[in-house]
């Protein structure tokens, strides 16, 4: 009876294996991060990514594709082999987008796996000086409310938290403006900072340095209360709307189908990542708290996180795209 293969056939597949499996230990790990550079998840990742490499055991890539305002970069990790090797770290924008975009190419949460919710990151409104004369949260809505309709002000996309939250700001104060959406927070910071556009919230990380370099004015932060790398803002609840309170946060996830023993693996590799000394030094000065869930309580918090901004995107009125 003839075998499939022959014994020497067999020998050498056999010898191929360790070959195989050496080359898929030493491929990298991509972190697509549906985010242009400059955002506060690009500063988060690229802080920890050397240490990700370390607590993972192969280096870490991490690779950009915004558009869409995270949807590009979230349909490339859906499409993605289920093998450990490519990841994302993923703002609120994941389980807004539901609501807020009419049609998504892939199901969330469903076509992904939650890994781990990191942290928090705080948000702070900021104004371009050159064309805000306002320089807290009274002034400002004084300022949005003598020019209805007439100031614009700016995300990183449809959708997006940071859209969101601007939305918000301008239900609660009883304001109004336009907005103008950009294909990343770069693009946006660069606008605002040009004198482009006249406000925008956004992430502390990604805003820090302007902020003390006098280009950008920071007018409140968005959390319930003043972040410790950031002291001297104060909150919007402090000034006098008690109702205006946006977090941000961050997390970790992968594509459908990630086997149990890789998710629990990278789980505690995250864990092992962002307490690396240096990577705690570094977030506490962008401001970010770091509180690293189990899977298990990621993928509750995903669905909860689903409903709950729902709600806040009916509240403020904003129509899907």
């Amino acid at each position: 009876m003839k075998t499939p293969f022959s014994r020497r056939q067999t020998v050498l597949a056999l010898a191929a294996l360790p070959a195989l499996a050496f080359a898929q230990a030493d491929k990298p790990i991509k972190f697509i991060l549906p985010n242009a550079t400059g955002s506060g998840v690009d500063a988060i990742t690229r802080s920890a990514q050397n240490a990700l490499g370390k607590a993972l055991g192969n280096s870490v890539v991490v690779e950009n594709q915004p558009g869409a305002g995270g949807v590009v970069g979230l349909q490339a990790l859906a499409r993605s082999a289920p093998d450990g090797h490519t990841l994302s770290v993923v703002s609120n924008n994941v389980v807004i987008f539901p609501s807020v975009l009419k049609s998504l190419p892939f199901d969330m949460p469903g076509d992904f796996t939650p890994i781990a919710v990191v942290g928090s990151t705080p948000m702070i409104l900021v104004v371009n000086p050159n064309k805000v004369v306002a320089t807290n949260s009274k002034e400002f809505v004084a300022f949005l409310k003598s020019k209805p309709g007439a100031l614009n002000f700016a995300s990183g996309g449809n959708g997006t938290i940071l859209h969101l939250a601007a939305e918000m700001f301008l239900d609660e104060a009883g304001a109004t403006a336009r907005h103008i959406p950009y294909k990343g927070v770069g693009p946006m910071l660069t606008d605002l900072i040009g004198g482009q556009v006249d406000f925008a919230v956004a992430a502390l990380p990604s805003v820090q340095a302007h902020i003390k370099s006098g280009a950008l004015r920071a007018i409140g932060a968005c959390g319930a209360q003043r972040t410790a790398a950031a002291p001297d803002i104060p909150t919007f609840v402090e000034q006098g709307l008690p109702g205006y309170v946006m977090d941000a946060w961050f997390a970790v996830i992968g594509p459908k189908g990630l086997p149990a023993a890789d998710v629990k693996r990278i789980n505690a590799g995250v864990i092992s990542a962002f307490n690396a000394p240096d990577v705690k030094e570094t977030m506490a000065k962008q401001g970010n708290t770091i509180a690293i869930s189990t899977p298990e309580v990621a993928a509750s918090f995903f669905r909860s996180e689903l409903t709950k901004y729902a709600g806040l995107v009916k509240k403020a009125g904003v129509e899907a795209q």
